[in-house]
C-alpha cells in the first residue's frame, strides 16, 4: 500500500484511525481558541462481529453515546478538559459492560482491584491509584490525589483510606459483581494461566478519554480493572504516568488499552509525545507507527486514542476491533470495528 498516495480518509479507515480533522471548516481568524474535541476509548481486543449480538452491540453504542454526551455537554459549555476526561470516565466506570468501576475483572483471589490515572497538558500535574478496592469510581480518587496530595501514585489500602478521607464514595464488593466476569475467572483459573496473552481477550474493557477544551488545554484519564486472574498486586499500563496515559500540551493527550505488560515496555504514550516533540512526526504518523508496527511487532494487541492542541484525533488499533467515539461539536461518531 502506498501511504504517500493514499488520502487521509482512507489511511484513517484502512487502519482502524480516525481523525477529527477530516472534513472540518476552517476556523474564522481569532476563533481557534474556541475549538473542543473528545475522545474516547472502552477497550480494544477481540471483538467478533460473529459473538456480538445485536442486543448487546446496541448495548455498547448506547453505553459510548451517553459517556460521550457527557463529555460533549461539559466542553461545549467552555468546561475544561479535566472535567470532561473526569466525568466522561466515570460514567464509563459505573457501566458492567466495561472492565472498570462496576463490571471489572476478578484477580486471582477473587477480588476487584482497580487502575486509574488523570494528568492535565498545561503543567503536567497527574494523579494515579492502583490495586484500589472499595472506591467506586477510581478516576476520582486520581485527581485527588493530583489535587490534593503531593504525591503523583498511591496504591492498595493506602490509596483507599486516602479516598475515604476525601470522602469519596465507597462501594461494596457486590456493587462490582458481574457474573459474566465471575465466569470469566473460573475459566481462567481452569486453564491455569494468569497474566499472559492469552487470557487478554477476557480482560476486554479497560476505558479512557482525551479532551481539549476551548481554553486550548489538554487532559487524559484511563482506568482499568486489569486483568482476569492477574495476581494480587498486579500493575498495569494504565495509572502508569507516560505509560497508559499522558497529556502535554505541546504534542497531546492520550490514553492506550491493550495488552499493558506491552505498553509498559514500550513506554507507549510518553512515546508517542517524544515522536511528535523531537521525532518531527505527525499524530497521525507516530500513533500508526507505534500501535501498527511496534506493538504488533512485540506480538500483542491494543490501541489508542489521542487529541491534539488544533483538535485532531486518532484511533488507531491492530486488533479485531475497539470500543471508541469521538465529537468536536461538529463531526460525532461511535465506532466498534475497523471501517
Amino acid at each position: 500500500m502506498n501511504l504517500k498516495s493514499t488520502s487521509c480518509i482512507g489511511f484513517a479507515l484502512a487502519f482502524g484511525m480516525l481523525s477529527c480533522s477530516v472534513g472540518q471548516k476552517k476556523e474564522a481568524p481569532g476563533n481557534e481558541a474556541r475549538r473542543w474535541a473528545i475522545a474516547l476509548h472502552g477497550g480494544a481486543g477481540t471483538i467478533s462481529r460473529s459473538q456480538m449480538t445485536p442486543a448487546r452491540d446496541s448495548g455498547y453504542r448506547t453505553s459510548l453515546d451517553l459517556a460521550l454526551k457527557t463529555g460533549e455537554d461539559i466542553l461545549s459549555r467552555g468546561g475544561s478538559a479535566l472535567d470532561a476526561v473526569e466525568q466522561t470516565i466515570a460514567v464509563l466506570e459505573d457501566n458492567p459492560l466495561f472492565n472498570a468501576g462496576r463490571g471489572a475483572v476478578f484477580n486471582r483471589e477473587g477480588k476487584v482491584q482497580l487502575d486509574a490515572a488523570i494528568m492535565e497538558g498545561e503543567k503536567g500535574m497527574a494523579g494515579a491509584v492502583a490495586a484500589v478496592e472499595g472506591i467506586r469510581n477510581p478516576i476520582r480518587l486520581a485527581r485527588i490525589v493530583m489535587e490534593r496530595s503531593p504525591h503523583v501514585f498511591l496504591c492498595g489500602a493506602g490509596a483507599r483510606e486516602f479516598g475515604i478521607e476525601q470522602g469519596l464514595d465507597t462501594a461494596s464488593a457486590s456493587w462490582f459483581y458481574t457474573r459474566e466476569r465471575w465466569e470469566q475467572l473460573q475459566r481462567q483459573r481452569a486453564t491455569g494461566k494468569s497474566g499472559s496473552l492469552e487470557n487478554h481477550a477476557e480482560s476486554l474493557g479497560t476505558v479512557g478519554c482525551v479532551a481539549l477544551d476551548q481554553q486550548g488545554l489538554l487532559a487524559a484519564g484511563t482506568s482499568t480493572g486489569g486483568m482476569t486472574n492477574k495476581r494480587e498486586g498486579r500493575i498495569g499500563d494504565s495509572p502508569v504516568i507516560g505509560a497508559g496515559t499522558w497529556a502535554d500540551n505541546r504534542t497531546c493527550a492520550v490514553s492506550c488499552t491493550g495488552h499493558g505488560e506491552y505498553f509498559l515496555r514500550l513506554a507507549m504514550a510518553h512515546e508517542l509525545h517524544s515522536r511528535i516533540l523531537h521525532g518531527n512526526q505527525g499524530l497521525e504518523k507516530a500513533a500508526g507507527a507505534l500501535i501498527l508496527e511496534e506493538l504488533s511487532k512485540a506480538g500483542a494487541q491494543g490501541g489508542l486514542i489521542a487529541v491534539d492542541g488544533k483538535g485532531r484525533i486518532v484511533m488507531p488499533f491492530n486488533s479485531e476491533g475497539m470500543f471508541r467515539a469521538f465529537s468536536n461539536g461538529k463531526s460525532r461518531k461511535i465506532v466498534i470495528y475497523r471501517e
